[in-house]
């Protein structure tokens, strides 16, 4: 018992030398003996540049093949720099901008010069974690020789497959993207989230000291935990309640759009394009591991972090629960209640807690429905349907590779409406098709059959309708036929019925008749007086 108390003080000393929610478990004694007490939990704080992965384009923009001068613009006649890929004294590669410099000799990645101006001088710097990352501070870009007068920084949350921008800066946010200039001290709660055109990194103050970029993650903070966030409570509260927060801090990729270099606080100076380059010493990323509060560690495994997942749950954001524990489904740990949150436990199949009704995180609410003694899910979300939300609504069919929890779990069928009798499709995804049209979505056409806003039999074709006499198909649709035949295939001659013989005749004069014509008409022209 001695020892068991021991061990019991050491845990507690243990979590309150931990920060809020860095404690997935504790022991704790109770009448029944030690059981394990879960909390929601998240890995520490850590800069993210070790593990970032950089790619600069477009190709060519990094200096030094071929090798060039450049200058400064406090020394902006004095070009005796030179950039060099084949020299490593002289190469400014992209890895410089994530090394951790020695020394004190400072390394930075460097562009071409602006030598093709009036074409603009522009750079991508993408920033790939292949993970989901939350911001814990500010996002700091030390730039040399200048710090950019025009740029954007974008985030991805789904591996850059699709971006959106997080903060444009400009030294005339009016001019360069149509936006009001605001700093983030001038936001309100209410509005935390928003994206802004910010002044303050990007005019040219003249001094060397002025190197950096941020994106301001601490002052958001502020706004809710106070100028030195000392009531993190209640930002973890504002979290869990208010829509959209805790994305906002969320990427797996970040995204630096360079549009304009630094312009030393004048017009370009065409006379000397040598001192205009972008140039960067370093980048900090200080963030966590997204582990959905499932897990206090996060490691670095075959070169990609992994969350180190508790509560039951897998995948490298435990993002949900383990084979054998789905009796409810997976939901994100919660910071709520404070000081040690809800865990939202993955429970194994079969036990008590997962004997309610079930919606699978497709519906927040459920109905008992007296005559037939029932429990079912209302309103489902996600295209889902049924007692509990576990088939996918009219239209929309069965996600193979999703759990059943899993939002995208339903996926639309998609079908032509042209060539499906319905809007509706099986388990795989066929649409039923109307006469002549094939395809998973009934979008194109059977051999011998042509599409015009459905599908049609065709007419005619290159080999089993052919168009006779001398005819020929037109797109399937028709043939064009000679003049003296007629039909759907020009297999019927106009002669065969009286008028219409002296009609195709009429338009194929016999050459007498028309020798006969001419010389009337020479004669007529004689006998004419003048």
């Amino acid at each position: 018992m001695l020892l068991q108390a021991v061990f019991l003080l050491l845990l507690h000393c243990l979590a309150s030398s931990l920060g809020q929610y860095e404690l997935c478990k504790s022991l704790v004694s109770t009448d029944e003996g030690s059981v394990w007490e879960q909390y929601a939990c998240q890995p520490k704080s850590a800069s993210m540049k070790d593990h970032m992965r950089i790619k600069v384009d477009p190709p060519g923009i990094t200096c030094g093949n071929p090798p060039e001068r450049f200058c400064t613009l406090e020394n902006p006649y004095l070009c005796s720099d030179e950039c060099d890929a084949s020299n490593p004294d002289l190469a400014h590669p992209p890895q410089l901008m994530q090394d951790r410099e020695r020394n004190g000799l400072l390394t930075y990645w460097q562009t071409v010069t602006w030598r093709r101006h009036p074409e603009p001088l522009l750079a991508n710097i993408s920033m790939a974690w292949n993970k989901s990352l939350e911001l814990t501070d500010d996002i700091q870009i030390t730039f040399e020789y200048g710090r950019p007068t025009i740029m954007v920084l974008d985030k991805s949350m789904d591996h850059g497959r699709s971006w959106q921008p997080y903060q444009f800066f400009a030294d005339d946010c009016m001019d360069a993207f149509n936006m009001p200039p605001k700093r983030v001290r001038d936001l309100s709660p209410a509005n935390i989230t928003r994206v802004i055109c910010t002044e303050q990194y990007s005019r040219w103050v003249g001094s060397k000291n002025e190197k950096n970029v941020k994106f301001e993650v601490r002052a958001r903070f502020a706004v809710f935990a106070g100028p030195r966030l000392l009531n993190m409570d209640n930002l973890y509260t504002r979290m869990e309640s208010m829509k959209g927060l805790r994305d906002f801090f969320t990427f797996t990729n970040l995204r630096m759009r360079l549009l304009r270099p630094a312009l030393g606080g004048t017009y370009v100076q065409r006379d000397n394009l040598l001192k205009y380059f972008y140039a960067i010493s370093n980048i900090e990323v200080p963030a966590r591991c997204k582990c959905n509060l499932h897990a206090s560690q996060c490691l670095l495994l075959d070169g990609n972090l992994q969350c180190q997942c508790e509560h039951n749950t897998t995948g490298q954001d435990c993002q949900r629960c383990r084979k054998g524990f789905k009796a409810k489904s997976w939901k994100a740990g919660s910071y709520l209640p404070t000081p040690n949150g809800n865990p939202n436990t993955c429970t194994i199949a079969g036990s008590p807690s997962g004997s309610n009704c079930e919606c699978y995180g497709h519906s927040n609410r459920c109905s008992y429905i007296d005559y037939l003694n029932i429990v079912t899910c209302v309103s489902c979300k996600h295209n889902t349907r049924g007692q509990n939300c576990q088939h996918c609504r009219l239209g929309y069919f069965r996600n193979a590779s999703a759990e059943l929890d899993d939002e995208s779990v339903c996926i639309e069928c998609n079908c032509n409406q042209m060539g499906s009798v319905h809007d509706r499709c099986n388990g795989t995804g066929f649409c039923q098709c109307k006469d002549g049209a094939t395809g998973a979505k009934c979008d194109d056409c059977l051999p011998g059959y042509y599409w015009k806003q459905g599908c049609y039999s065709n007419v005619c074709d290159e080999e089993m309708l052919l168009c006779q006499n001398g005819g020929t198909c037109y797109q399937s649709q028709k043939c064009i036929c000679p003049p003296e035949f007629k039909g759907v295939l020009c297999q019927q001659s106009r002669c065969e019925a009286g008028k219409d013989c002296n009609a195709a005749s009429s338009l194929h004069l016999s050459t007498a008749t028309l020798l006969l014509c001419t010389l009337l008409s020479h004669l007529l022209a004689m006998l004419t007086p003048h």
